[in-house]
């Protein structure tokens, strides 16, 4: 195995990839990338057994061959090599030699028949959707999904296919977000299912900002991305995820319509002094006014006043202030409404005149 490399050019997927691998291990080679040269080029694939990521680069191959290196130190190799650098990559008596101008280094492997990898993906619903609309989806959605919960199936995203649609739904119990996505999808019925927290968040790292298109197969296991480069695969979750339609609140009879900006930045400054531990703040809903008001257990106080839309009879209300924080970074209109009930239903939040974008908050008792 023998390639030449320009440093610019290995450190992109390198970085792509290296996110999967954990600093701990149980397998010593879930800690190695699986270098595989031959006519095609480089691939170069990562592992955790739960999430796999393979990262393509069109290169001339001198000589061909499959090896599995240390992770971190080939990528702390190539950062610490000057910018624009030629490395010079070869495997010699099992070890891997890197050559760059003056600098040595000579990496330990392992065998590439060691390195496991994820199953291909089989029954497969499959479909093609622009990479920053699938971006955008998971960005809407995600910061609502449950860390290290025991109700397992929340520590994910819930996708759901439907024909000409996909839907994101996260929830941790106390909030949801919910996103529907138009896409060209044949599909006779419709099919849930859930993307662990890890596998959105490496894929929302190699998502890119641009309208070419991605391939999406999901299998009966497992979900797939993929474009000319990168390949992306998933492990899924196997539990069933809560019926979130019975959460999305129906009928509310008073409706708040807010600058998003200003609504967010008198948030911020009062929950400062908001209890830190349950972040709680109070919501005083008069005639086109709303009063902000938070304390905490050293006896401070914050209030804060300003106008909106709102007609409706007085309510007073409390909520986590960091789940309100979250919804408007993740509204991107210049007005966002708040359709209420009473002080002890949930508030659905949303870009006035939209459904494509719904977020629900439960309230808390101050």
């Amino acid at each position: 195995m023998k390639f030449t490399v320009d440093r610019e050019v290995l450190l992109k997927p390198l970085q792509q990839v290296i996110g999967v691998v954990e600093r701990r291990q149980t397998l010593p080679v879930l800690g190695n990338l699986l270098m595989v040269a031959g006519a095609n080029g480089l691939t170069i694939t990562a592992t955790d057994l739960e999430v796999e990521i393979q990262s393509r680069i069109d290169i001339k191959v001198e000589s061909g061959g499959e090896i599995t290196l240390p992770a971190r130190k080939l990528a702390d190799i190539c950062k610490a090599l000057p910018e624009n650098a030629s490395i010079q990559f070869s495997i010699k008596d099992q070890k891997a030699q890197i050559r760059s101008g003056k600098s040595r280094f000579t990496l330990a492997t392992l065998p590439a028949a060691d390195f496991p990898l994820v199953e291909s993906i089989k029954g497969e619903s499959s479909f093609s959707i622009a990479q920053n609309k699938l971006k955008e989806l998971i960005e809407r959605t995600q910061f609502s999904m449950a860390q290290q919960d025991v109700r397992y199936y929340l520590n994910g995203l819930m996708l759901e296919l439907a024909r000409d649609q996909i839907r994101a739904v996260a929830t941790d119990g106390h909030r949801l977000a919910l996103c529907d996505m138009p896409v060209d999808i044949k599909t006779p019925d419709k099919r849930q299912v859930i993307v662990p927290r890890k596998g959105i968040q490496e894929l929302m790292r190699l998502l890119e900002s641009s309208d070419a298109p991605v391939e999406v197969q999901v299998g009966g296991n497992h979900i797939g991305v993929r474009n000319a480069d990168i390949r992306f695969t998933s492990k899924l979750v196997d539990g069933r995820f809560p019926d979130y339609d019975r959460v999305v609140p129906k009928g509310g009879d008073k409706q708040v319509v807010a600058n998003r900006e200003l609504l967010r930045q008198a948030l911020s400054r009062t929950s400062i002094l908001s209890n830190e531990k349950y972040r709680g703040i109070r919501l005083n809903l008069e005639k086109n006014i709303v009063k902000i008001q938070a304390h905490n257990p050293e006896q401070e106080e914050a209030d804060e006043e300003f106008e909106v839309e709102y007609t409706g009879s007085n309510l007073e209300i409390g909520f986590n202030v960091t789940y309100l924080l979250d919804v408007l970074s993740s509204v991107r209109s210049d007005n966002v409404e708040i359709t209420l009930s009473d002080s002890n239903s949930s508030c659905l939040m949303r870009e006035p005149g939209s459904e494509q974008y719904r977020y629900v908050v439960m309230p808390m008792r101050l």
